[in-house]
C-alpha cells in the first residue's frame, strides 16, 4: 500500500495538487475491459410460413400495437383487458422486480461521490491517580468533538463506471421482462376469453341439439305407440339424448373454469366475477407479421437477453479491474474542546487529509479465476441470446402456419357439416317413411354434431394462433420503450 498524508500544520499546496490529479486521472482514465458490441444473429429475409394473400406491415399499420386487443373488436375483451394494469398481482410483482433495479442503479452511481459523515459525542473521564504519571495529568476530562470524515475513491480504472454500466443494463432487462409478463398476461387473457366464448357456441349448439333430439324422441314414442318403432328405437332415441345433455353440462364445467381464470387474471374474486353467456363466432383478424429482421426489436424478452449480454460484457470489465491499484481519498475534520462555550472557536478546529492506493500483490489466482467466471457467464448469455431468437422466429412460423392451415381447414369443416346435415335430413325422411330403423338416424346425428362440435373448435383454434401470433410478434412493443441506455455522467447523476 502506498499512502500519504497532509494534517493542517502541513502546507496545503502538496496534497491539494495531489488530490487535483487524481479527481482529473478519474475524469479521464480508462475503463478496463472489453468494449460493448451486440452479438450477431441470423436474421431470414422472409417468413416461410407467410400466407400468399397476406400484406407486408407497412409504417403506418396500427395492428398489434399498443392495445393490440381492440383488433378483434370486442367491447367486452377491451374492458378486461384494461383491468390487468391495474389489478393483476404478478404484473404489480413484476413492476416491483424493476424498481428494485431501478433502485441498484442508483445505489451504484452513488460511488461517483464522496461519502461523508457527521456526528457529534461528549464523553467525561475520571483516571486514576495510582496509573503511572497519573499525578502529573488530569483525573477529570471532558472532551467534546463534532467530526465530519469524507471519503472518496476516484474512478481510475472505469470499474465503478463498469458496475453501473452493468446495473444499468440489468435495468433495461428488467424493464423488457416486466413488458414480457405484462404481453403474457394479456395474451392468456385474451386465450381465456375467447376459449370461454367458443365454450358459449358449443353450449348454444349442443342446447339446440337437445332440442332437435327431444322431438326426434317423441317422434320415435309416437311412431313406437302407433306399432310403428319398436322398443329398441325408442331406447337409441333416449341414450342419445341423455348422451347430449351430458356433454352439455361438460361444457358448462369448462366456461365456469374459465371464467374463473379470468378472474384472478384481473385481480377479482371467482365468487364475485361473471361473464355473460355470448356466443363467439367472429374470424380472426389479418395480422401483418412485418419483416423476420424486425423481430428482434419488437420482442422484449431478445430484448431482455441482449441487454444481459450487455451487463455480463461490463462484468467482465470489473473484474478485469481487479488487476489495478485502487485509489481512496480521505480526510477528517472538525471541532474539540473540553467545554461547549469553546467548541466552536478557531482553535478548536482540527483537520487531516490522505490519500492512498492500494494494490492485490498475490491472491493465488482469485482475480483469474473472478475473470474466467465473468467470461464465461457473457459466453453463457450469448447463447441464450441466440437460443432466444431462434425460439422466436420458430414462434412466428408455427402460428404463420396455424393461421394458414386451419383457414384451408375451415372450408372443409364447412362442406363436412353441410354434408353431414344433410345426411341427416335424408336418414330422418327414410326413417319416418319406414325404410330404415333409427340405427341409421342415430349415426347421421352423432356425425352432424361432431362435425359442427368439430368446426366450433377450429374456430378457437383459429383464435388462439391469432393471439399466440401477435404475442410472438411483441404485440406491438419496440425497443425503443427501454429505459435510456446512455451512461450518466456524475453530473448527470446528482440532477436525478
Amino acid at each position: 500500500m502506498i499512502t500519504t498524508e497532509a494534517v493542517s500544520r502541513a502546507p496545503r499546496s502538496r496534497w491539494v495538487g495531489g488530490l487535483l490529479l487524481i479527481a482529473i486521472g478519474s475524469l479521464l482514465g480508462c475503463a478496463v475491459g472489453p468494449r460493448y458490441s451486440k452479438p450477431s444473429a441470423t436474421s431470414p429475409p422472409q417468413y416461410k410460413e407467410t400466407p400468399p394473400n397476406w400484406k407486408t406491415a407497412q409504417p403506418n399499420d396500427q395492428i398489434a400495437r399498443g392495445r393490440w386487443w381492440e383488433i378483434y373488436g370486442d367491447s367486452q375483451l377491451n374492458a378486461l383487458e384494461e383491468q390487468i394494469n391495474v389489478s393483476n398481482q404478478n404484473l404489480k410483482a413484476a413492476q416491483a422486480g424493476y424498481q428494485q433495479a431501478r433502485a441498484l442503479v442508483r445505489f451504484n452511481r452513488a460511488n461517483y461521490y464522496p461519502t461523508v459523515t457527521a456526528g457529534i459525542s461528549s464523553a467525561r473521564t475520571h483516571n486514576s491517580a495510582n496509573r503511572p504519571l497519573g499525578r502529573l495529568s488530569l483525573s477529570n476530562t471532558t472532551d467534546i468533538v463534532i467530526p465530519v470524515e469524507i471519503s472518496w475513491e476516484p474512478d481510475v480504472f472505469g470499474r465503478i463506471r463498469r458496475t453501473v454500466e452493468a446495473a444499468r443494463s440489468n435495468l433495461q432487462a428488467s424493464a423488457a421482462d416486466l413488458e414480457s409478463v405484462n404481453l403474457s398476461l394479456h395474451a392468456e387473457l385474451a386465450l381465456d376469453y375467447f376459449q370461454l366464448r367458443t365454450l358459449d357456441a358449443e353450449a348454444q349448439l349442443l342446447n339446440s341439439t337437445v332440442d332437435a333430439f327431444q322431438r326426434a324422441l317423441e317422434l320415435t314414442q309416437n311412431r313406437y305407440e302407433g306399432g310403428v318403432a319398436s322398443a329398441v328405437d325408442v331406447a337409441q332415441a333416449e341414450t342419445q339424448l341423455e348422451t347430449t345433455r351430458a356433454q352439455a353440462t361438460d361444457v358448462v364445467i369448462a366456461r365456469a373454469q374459465n371464467e374463473h381464470a379470468i378472474a384472478v387474471l384481473i385481480g377479482q374474486p371467482a365468487s364475485t366475477f361473471s361473464i355473460a353467456v355470448w356466443p363467439w363466432n367472429s374470424e380472426p383478424p389479418a395480422i401483418p407479421p412485418g419483416l423476420p429482421s424486425d423481430l428482434l426489436e419488437r420482442r422484449p424478452d431478445i430484448a431482455a437477453a441482449e441487454r444481459r449480454v450487455a451487463a455480463a460484457n461490463a462484468q467482465i470489465g470489473v473484474a478485469r479491474a481487479a488487476y489495478f491499484p485502487v485509489f481512496n481519498i480521505s480526510g477528517s475534520g472538525g471541532f474539540e474542546s473540553s467545554t461547549i462555550t469553546t467548541l466552536l472557536q478557531g482553535p478548536a478546529g482540527f483537520f487531516a487529509a490522505g490519500a492512498s492506493a492500494t494494490v492485490t500483490a498475490f491472491d493465488a489466482g482469485r482475480r483469474r479465476a473472478v475473470s474466467e467466471e465473468a467470461r464465461a457467464a457473457y459466453d453463457q448469455s450469448v447463447a441464450n441470446y441466440r437460443e432466444t431468437i431462434l425460439t422466436a422466429f420458430g414462434e412466428v412460423e408455427d402460428n404463420l402456419a396455424a393461421l394458414r392451415i386451419l383457414q384451408d381447414e375451415t372450408r372443409i369443416q364447412a362442406a363436412a357439416v353441410a354434408a353431414a346435415q344433410r345426411s341427416l335430413d335424408l336418414s330422418t325422411n327414410r326413417y319416418k317413411g319406414g325404410v330404415v330403423n333409427y340405427l341409421e338416424v342415430i349415426t347421421a346425428q352423432s356425425a352432424a354434431l361432431a362435425d359442427e362440435r368439430a368446426m366450433v373448435d377450429i374456430l378457437r383454434r383459429r383464435m388462439t394462433a391469432s393471439v399466440s401470433l401477435i404475442k410472438a410478434l411483441g404485440g406491438g412493443w419496440n425497443v425503443a420503450s427501454l429505459p435510456s441506455a446512455s451512461l450518466p455522467t456524475p453530473a448527470q447523476s446528482a440532477g436525478q
